[in-house]
């Protein structure tokens, strides 16, 4: 190929090394050393990316040509590889990588590339003034086709969550070209040079086809399906790619490289990238991303953006922050919640709201999660405590899930339920999906290939006999899968919108007439962002005369063939209807009433777009039938929160106040189950005898039910009862809280510890103490030496009155920690009893010498996520005034 520059043209060649991007821009400064300054500082920055990118893509010898034709300064830098094509990455400025030829497109007067079956070279020219002609349009090969690759297969990708694959491309290209730099200086690393290249050029390729791929318009901005056309004979380097990018992540997890580690979602999607091509090119079928089963910590199925109006829009209390412990959005009930204003919390650390005693452990653990890729928490519901703005603590569920932005940063996003009012399902991220791919209405799993085009109210077809039938009961299986109303709601919603309309609207009473738009979903959510209109509307007044009023008063099913008439737009209620038709557009629509025990509590709006079959007449009845069930579902998940709250309201207030003992230390934690109902019968207790020794209490009734928590609140009235008037050993008090038990209406089955301590405030203590069936406490040195004790142990209550107890005597050291506890910390689904207390015991030794407030809740954040069971913690620690 014969390039023709102007004669003052002058040009190196340079090795396919890394050195060669600062030799190239040394040559070019040296060339242009009477030009103006401005014009040479941004040759030399774009000759050293284009060089850069030369010997990493092309890995050949590179030329570069400076000419001065007119005044202008015109570079070229050209490679061996015609083949590899330019494709431009368009990432955002903070990237560490692909910002190449972004910067060529913003800095340089004209650009572009020329390329014939030997050499390819891209040039820039820089003007000193006045405005420069276009640059050629389309320049060849700069925004064209990745070139065909003979015997072609085309993989094909599902559901690939938008940000999350740009995140994981960017950390794809940054962790290579690390390991090219760092290869080029002979460091070794554990790769041979021709895997390492192998795993740059199938890189190189795959991100290629998926920036083609993605230019493709698609119905769903967040979830696509992208049909990669790679070479048939590429698993053997894919494999390659996938065993480098494992020795990168091995070596950034030990800090030897600059680069972070991916976080879980990202290792799990890019092991599912490799599964798909690989086993694709060898003959098998695709699996949609949204179907694969993860861990926990790896976050949603369904990836969305970030979208900081999801978190303010949300009705949990929800908190976000960004890779810098900072809290970038809150909403209004994490914010009450924590004794704040929202605005007042964005911007802050995030140990604003983390208890002082476990700030120092927060800031490790954040620290290690971004060097080690590592994480203990995100994707698990775990029991600790947040700190209010009056420095008071609320005992919280906290769950975690991660989210990119569509830059490719990633974001924290925490949801906060207060200890006692954990969904019973696992929590949602605003904006994106449960832990585990969503089941379809009956029962199945989300297809392969799920069709997301159409629309319900685009045919002719209407509903068969059949489908009424099935709808019905699909709607009813949606919400009686959730005892969460919010929840259930949307997957009604998201069922309609699937079989009968294009979007739906449930609107509900709330306190003093108001009504609340609880649930918008639409079929097509992509411009229409129908979250928004999920806010409190303005009263039923007396002036509210339209369709949605007149339904909440009890008319209905309403028919519109038409949207609300700006006539009937009389008052705030109404005005605010007719906004949600403008809004998400309607041609018909159906309002009906939720009426349950002869109250109307609600209404459900069903439209159709314009341009589609209408609703009809016809339809009425179906609606008719399908809001009677709604209203049944919405009637019984309110019944249950009402029980759920008084059944908490009661839990809480058995939790006693520990006493102010001198010279011992206590603490205590209850955390409800996360999968189980909000009450139960774990429970601690401790208080002073009148002799002036301190009793401790540590007890689990059987159930997981208010019945289990009236039962334990009876038993533990008795045992303090008997304890205080009888001020008999241990194993006694127990026998006579046996036979007190039998004595009841409905008598209770329960373990329990009875300890009495013994000691002044300097000491020496010991602890006399009787167990009935329940786990041995747990006595830790402040050398971190454990045993448990075991003595004294004796049936369970409700069993045998008569059978014998003992009474067991064991010294507490200075500073030691005895720890009473309930199973729900210890015992795991398909595991020994030996090696649940045989983890407990190292937690134990490890916490030693913490503080008793962070001994408590270091257990229950490292062994309590996502426990099973109830949990309550009684902790002593003699601690001598000395």
């Amino acid at each position: 190929m014969v390039y023709l520059d102007p004669p003052a043209a002058v040009s190196r060649r340079f090795p396919e090394t890394p050195v060669s991007a600062a030799s190239a821009r040394r040559f070019v400064r040296a060339a242009l050393d009477d030009v103006v300054p401005d014009l040479v500082d941004t040759a030399e920055l774009l000759v050293g990316e284009l060089v850069t990118n030369a010997v990493l893509h092309a890995r050949t010898e590179v030329e570069v040509a400076v000419s001065r034709p007119d005044g202008r300064v015109r570079v070229r830098v050209g490679d061996g590889r015609p083949g590899r094509a330019l494709v431009p990455r368009h990432w955002p400025p903070y990237a560490g990588t692909g910002q190449g030829l972004a910067l060529l497109e913003k800095l340089a007067s004209r650009h572009g590339v020329e390329a014939d079956d030997e050499r390819k070279a891209v040039w820039f020219e820089l003007w000193p003034e006045g405005p420069p002609p276009p640059s050629p349009s389309p320049s060849p090969g700069w925004e064209s086709a990745v070139p065909p690759c003979p015997c072609e297969r085309t993989v094909t990708l599902v559901d690939v969550p938008s940000a999350l694959e740009s995140a994981c491309r960017q950390h794809r290209h940054a962790v290579l070209r690390e390991l090219t730099l760092a290869a080029s200086t002979g460091e070794p690393l554990g790769v041979s040079p021709e895997e390492l290249a192998a795993a740059g050029d199938i890189n190189n390729l795959i991100s290629a086809r998926v920036t083609t791929a993605l230019r493709e318009p698609l119905p769903d901005p967040d979830l696509r399906t992208l049909r990669l056309p790679l070479p048939a004979d590429a698993a053997p380097s894919v494999r390659a790619l996938r065993r480098v990018l494992d020795l990168a992540e091995d070596e950034a997890g030990e800090e030897r490289l600059l680069t972070l580690p991916a976080l879980p979602r990202g290792r799990a999607f890019q092991a599912w990238l490799f599964d798909q091509i690989a086993g694709q090119l060898a003959g098998g079928h695709p699996t949609a991303w949204t179907v694969v089963p993860r861990e926990p910590e790896t976050g949603a199925a369904e990836v969305v953006p970030w979208d900081a109006g999801q978190v303010r829009g949300s009705r949990v209390p929800t908190i976000a922050a960004d890779e810098n412990n900072r809290i970038i959005a809150t909403n209004g009930p994490a914010a009450d919640l924590l004794g704040w204003a929202p605005d007042d919390l964005v911007g802050r650390k995030l140990t604003t709201l983390i208890p002082e005693h476990l700030r120092r452990r927060h800031t490790t653990a954040f620290a290690s999660m971004l060097l080690t890729g590592r994480t203990r928490i995100v994707g698990r519901s775990v029991p600790l405590p947040a700190l209010h703005r009056d420095g008071g603590l609320i005992p919280v569920r906290l769950y975690i899930q991660t989210q990119e932005t569509a830059d490719g940063r990633t974001v924290f996003v925490a949801q906060l339920s207060p200890r006692a009012t954990t969904p019973l399902d696992v929590p949602r991220v605003p904006g994106g999906s449960a832990q585990s791919a969503e089941p379809e209405p009956g029962g199945g799993r989300p297809s392969a290939a799920p069709d997301r085009g159409g629309s319900p109210s685009g045919g002719a077809r209407r509903m068969s006999a059949l489908d009424r039938l099935s709808l019905l009961a699909d709607l009813g299986a949606e919400l009686n899968n959730t005892l969460d109303l919010d929840d259930g709601l949307r997957r009604a919603g998201r069922l309609l919108t699937r079989r009968l309309a294009d979007w739906c609207a449930v609107d509900l009473f709330a306190e003093h007439a108001q009504v609340d738009r609880v649930c918008v979903v639409h079929r097509d959510p992509r411009d229409r962002r129908p979250d928004t209109f999920e806010v409190r509307l303005p009263v039923v007044s007396e002036e509210s005369r339209g369709p949605l009023a007149r339904v909440l008063r009890g008319a209905g099913p309403l028919l519109l063939t038409d949207a609300p008439p700006p006539g009937q737009a009389e008052s705030a209620l109404d005005r605010n209807y007719l906004e949600l038709f403008r809004g998400l557009g309607a041609g018909s629509a159906v309002v009906a009433p939720l009426r349950a025990r002869r109250e109307i509590f609600g209404a459900l709006t069903l439209a159709r777009a314009p341009g589609g079959r209408p609703f009809t007449e016809e339809d009425l009845a179906l609606v008719d039938d399908l809001v009677h069930g709604l209203a049944l579902g919405v009637d019984n998940a309110r019944l249950y929160q009402d029980t759920r709250s008084i059944a908490e309201r009661l839990q809480r207030s058995l939790l006693p106040v520990l006493p102010e003992v001198v010279g011992l230390q206590l603490a205590a934690r209850y955390a409800a189950s996360s999968a189980t109902a909000q009450v139960g019968g774990d429970w601690y207790d401790s208080f002073v005898l009148p002799q002036g020794d301190t009793a401790v209490v540590i007890g689990d009734v059987t159930g997981h039910n208010l019945d289990a928590a009236i039962a334990m609140s009876q038993l533990r009235s008795m045992l303090r009862g008997i304890a205080v008037d009888r001020q008999e050993p241990p194993a006694e008090v127990l026998h006579r809280l046996d036979l007190a038990n039998h004595s009841l209406h409905q008598e209770a089955t329960a373990t329990c510890v009875y300890g009495v301590v013994k000691g002044s405030a300097q000491g020496p203590w010991e602890l006399k103490h009787s167990s009935a069936g329940h786990p041995p406490p747990l006595l830790t040195t402040r050398e971190g030496e454990t045993r448990y004790l075991e003595d004294g142990a004796g049936l369970l209550l409700g069993m045998d009155p008569h059978a014998p107890r003992s009474t067991a005597v064991h010294v507490l050291p200075a500073h030691s920690t005895l720890l009473l506890y309930t199973d729900g910390l210890i015992e795991r689904r398909d595991e020994p009893l030996d090696d649940a207390l045989e983890r407990l015991r190292r937690h134990a030794a490890d916490l030693a010498r913490e503080p008793l407030d962070t001994f408590c809740d270091e257990l229950l954040i490292g062994l309590g996520a996502d426990s099973a069971d109830d949990i309550a913690v009684l902790a002593v620690r003699p601690a001598p005034p000395w």
